[in-house]
């Protein structure tokens, strides 16, 4: 068979499956080079949804995405919250770019309530990452999403629990978020990307250091020294405590 040739502003558009899809959307640095050089584009998508599977809701969100959503506040930008499991503990956001007046806290409680306002937040017109929490969704509220998503100029995030891994999703990304053991990296499973398919995890021993600081000590042991500006890293005297980091900035209260 003839090999085909098509336009050039179609052929961007069209992928083989050995090969990462060029897209034609903007894409935005995780801060992970490690993650970075298995996303398609180098990053995180724009105009897209990128889907976040977890065994469980408010651990390790931030250490995964708070890079990112520095990049985006630093632009001028804003950061959205709709149904987050948690209250985000602003002083720590604060340490890694991410100041009170950039974040938007959004409270929704229902499924219905989460879509309403997750695609609100998809169609306004400003610059702004949006997060949302959607245990329940199905797959047609998602398509909707999604094609909401190709209209907002910053990166959305959606978190599902980890059985939704067997449902279709028109997300374009959808990653498994976990922690391995002590201690306690970041493990990313790619479940589908525009590439090949990735069979190892990716393993991110990122800890930023606003939420690195508040990492509770273990009874009688001393910190190691540290560069002044630099997060002192786990240690493994610390099993218990990666929790306290990854929730940190999601106390009530705070």
């Amino acid at each position: 068979m003839p090999p085909l040739f098509l336009p050039p502003h179609l052929a961007q558009a069209v992928w083989s499956g050995h090969a990462f899809g060029a897209g034609l959307a903007p894409v935005l640095s995780s801060g992970h080079a490690l993650l970075d050089a298995e996303l398609p584009g180098g990053g995180w998508p724009c105009q897209a949804l990128t889907e976040v599977l977890q065994a469980q809701a408010g651990l390790a969100e931030w250490r995964l995405l708070s890079p990112a959503l520095a990049r985006v506040v630093a632009r001028g930008g804003h950061v959205l919250l709709l149904g987050a499991p948690w209250r985000p503990q602003v002083a720590a956001l604060s340490r890694e770019g991410l100041p009170a007046d950039r974040l938007i806290h959004i409270d929704v409680h229902t499924e219905a309530e989460r879509l309403w306002a997750t695609e609100q937040a998809l169609k306004a017109g400003c610059l702004s990452a949006v997060l949302s929490w959607l245990p329940q969704a199905r797959a047609e509220a998602l398509r909707r999403l999604q094609a909401c998503a190709t209209q907002h100029a910053g990166p959305v995030f959606v978190f599902r629990p980890e059985r939704a891994a067997q449902e279709a999703s028109p997300a374009p990304l959808r990653v498994h978020l976990g922690l391995g053991p002590c201690p306690h990296p970041l493990l990313l499973r790619l479940l589908k990307r525009r590439g090949p398919l990735l069979e190892h995890a990716i393993e991110l021993p990122h800890w930023p250091q606003g939420l690195a600081a508040l990492l509770p000590a273990s009874p009688g042991a001393r910190p190691p020294a540290v560069a002044p500006g630099h997060p002192r890293p786990a240690t493994h005297e610390e099993p218990q405590h990666h929790a306290a980091l990854d929730r940190a900035p999601a106390w009530l209260g705070a």
